[in-house]
């Protein structure tokens, strides 16, 4: 679909086009082929984080046999954990198997939207214009937003700086001194790649992380036949992996004092991989494992052994105009800085551009706590569904599995819409607050929020608004049916029930 062709009005409007929102609109279109679905996308292709991180090794840690669709299996994957270009690949095959492109337009960003209660509907804004949804489905991702910190000096440096996220693939690294901010998921990927190249690396870790080998092999010709003459055992496989991975949750969530014994895996190989002492006392946590994100990678920790790769714990006190000065007083020579600092997931910027009923935005409801019915609705905001929304991110396995799920409770809801000729929904008050309350219970033993530590999980007000406490398929159960009396509805002219 052309930029010319955004229409004035549609019903269901998907924002965003990486897994959440492909997830939306297959769903919407596979109820119904003719349901008035659009997508709008701010790029100039799909593939959300699969298309902006394209930083060296870049590649998923969750197994590709989950971390794809249950409806659109392939058997073209090279790994077992997949890496970026393969991805980006695959979310484009599926945009143009399932008849999404039709329903696609790029290079729309949103705005601001608001409930116009009179109309019983959304009023959009974009950079291509307004428009009119019925329904809002915001699918923008938690992980779609770069996060820089705030460093003096940072203006006045001469050298090159950017974010992981936003790779400089024109600036050459080769033969340079570079600083990587961060120790993270993306960072444990990108610094083995380039180490090669680098003069020098000086890597600057505010706190470590517990790393566990990434189980990766090469997906053979013969493999790959099978999965497409008997697509059952690729099925199988898919389900096996599935399995073994809710597992982890037992100690992650259920058994926690099972993960000390996870901890002396994660000792011996630091030990093996590492023979200096004081740089394995560096790099070894004070937290449970699991309290925050389990690093898998087989090449982070011989690199930061290298005789040209330096671990800096000091905290970072200013940039100069030709390198980092740290807290100790040393100041490290750099040519480019590299920020490997993540995102912002408890502060999703879609938050901002989302007015609801009372004339308040999103962000001023959840006042940096993010909070949601099932994390997928919202009081106050009728008619509007979250995709990765609060507490829907996992320790153990595929959030691809959980974005389906809310795909399907969302097709669900409209169903349950055309069925009793409802203009509007609205997540009730006490549903929302009891189905929060149960997740705080839930959450309160679990390795996130009793590990010792201090991570991305925990917003502003120290509340884990970000992970599900237990398995996966016990988050699916809940949203298998749509239950009319934990919502506010609304007939047109404004007959309200109550449910």
């Amino acid at each position: 679909m052309s930029a010319a062709a955004l229409p004035a009005t549609v019903h269901t409007l998907v924002v965003g086009a990486g897994f959440a929102g492909l997830a939306a609109a297959a769903a919407v279109l596979a109820e119904d082929p003719g349901a008035d679905v659009l997508i709008i996308e701010r790029a100039d292709e799909v593939g959300g984080t699969w298309r902006d991180n394209t930083y060296p090794g870049c590649a998923c840690d969750v197994p590709t046999s989950l971390y794809s669709f249950s409806f659109a299996p392939s058997a073209d994957w090279s790994h077992t954990f997949a890496r970026q270009p393969e991805i980006l690949r695959y979310l484009r095959d599926v945009t143009d198997q399932y008849g999404l492109r039709d329903r696609l337009v790029t290079g729309c960003e949103l705005r601001g939207a608001h409930w116009d209660t009179d109309r019983q509907t959304w009023q959009v804004r974009t950079t291509l214009g307004e428009l009119t949804a019925t329904v809002l489905v915001a699918a923008t991702g938690a992980l779609s937003t770069p996060k820089l910190p705030e460093l003096p000096g940072l203006d006045a440096f001469g050298g090159t700086v950017f974010h992981s996220a936003t790779w400089n693939h024109d600036h050459d690294l080769t033969g340079e001194r570079v600083a990587v901010i961060g120790t993270g998921a993306s960072a444990v990927q990108f610094v083995p790649e380039i180490a090669d190249r680098t003069a020098h690396l000086t890597v600057f870790q505010r706190t470590p992380a517990w790393v566990m080998p990434r189980l990766d092999r090469t997906l053979g010709t013969a493999e790959k036949t099978l999965y497409r003459r008997i697509p059952l055992a690729q099925k199988m496989v898919r389900a096996t992996v599935y399995a073994y991975r809710e597992l982890y949750v037992t100690a992650l969530a259920h058994l926690t004092w099972l993960l000390p014994l996870v901890q002396l895996i994660a000792r011996a190989r630091l030990r093996h991989q590492v023979r200096d002492r004081a740089l394995r006392r560096a790099l070894t946590p004070d937290f449970t494992i699991g309290c925050k994100r389990i690093l898998l990678t087989n090449d982070w920790l011989p690199t930061l052994a290298r005789d040209d790769v330096d671990l800096v714990t000091a905290p970072l006190a200013e940039v100069t105009e030709s390198g980092i000065r740290d807290n100790d007083g040393h100041h490290h020579r750099v040519d480019t800085i590299i920020f490997a600092t993540g995102f912002t997931p408890t502060e999703p910027p879609v938050a901002h551009l989302l007015t609801g009923r009372d004339g308040a935005t999103l962000a001023q409801h959840w006042a940096g706590s993010p909070t949601a019915h099932l994390g997928t609705t919202v009081t106050g905001f009728p008619n509007l569904f979250l995709m990765y929304g609060p507490n829907t991110n996992l320790g153990h396995s595929s959030i691809v599995y959980m974005l389906e799920s809310q795909a399907r409770y969302l097709t669900t809801a409209l169903r349950a819409m055309h069925d009793s000729g409802l203009a509007a929904i609205e997540a009730r008050p006490e549903a929302q607050q009891n189905y929060n309350t149960w997740l705080a219970d839930a959450l309160a033993d679990t390795v996130w929020n009793s590990g010792g530590c201090s991570s991305w999980y925990l917003d502003s007000r120290g509340r884990n608004s970000i992970m599900w406490p237990t398995f996966t398929f016990r988050f699916r159960s809940r949203l298998r049916t749509f239950d009319t009396a934990d919502y506010r509805v609304e007939r047109t002219h404004h007959k309200v029930q109550a449910g």
